[in-house]
């Protein structure tokens, strides 16, 4: 058995987004299995299926998040349009206060 001195400690390896999202989309494919795409990214087939279940759990949030993105600008739009309105409105009333005090002489 190596003693803690002839040990060599693997440094803990940290992975993007997009290399975790591309592994867990080939394995969502099928294309090849799991150890297959495990062996040629130096993962633990363990790891693969673990991303693999993640994004086929979060998928539906892509798409609730897009919906809610489009929700919030035409919500966004719409109060825009009607502060619009409200400027205007009250830009017309102001210049009718301004014509009567003149014709007033106030």
């Amino acid at each position: 058995m190596p003693t803690k001195t002839t040990m060599t400690k693997r440094k803990r390896r940290r992975f993007s987004a997009e290399f975790k999202a591309r592994v867990a989309l080939e394995a969502a494919r099928g294309v090849k299995t799991v150890n297959e795409i495990a062996a040629d990214n130096e993962l633990h087939p363990v790891q693969v299926s673990q991303w693999k279940k993640e994004l086929m759990e979060r998928a539906p949030e892509v798409f609730e998040a897009a919906a809610k993105a489009r929700g919030e600008k035409k919500a966004s739009e719409e109060r825009e349009a009607r502060l619009e309105r409200k400027v205007g409105q009250l830009t017309i009333e102001l210049e009718w206060l301004q014509k009567k005090s003149k014709e007033l002489g106030l």
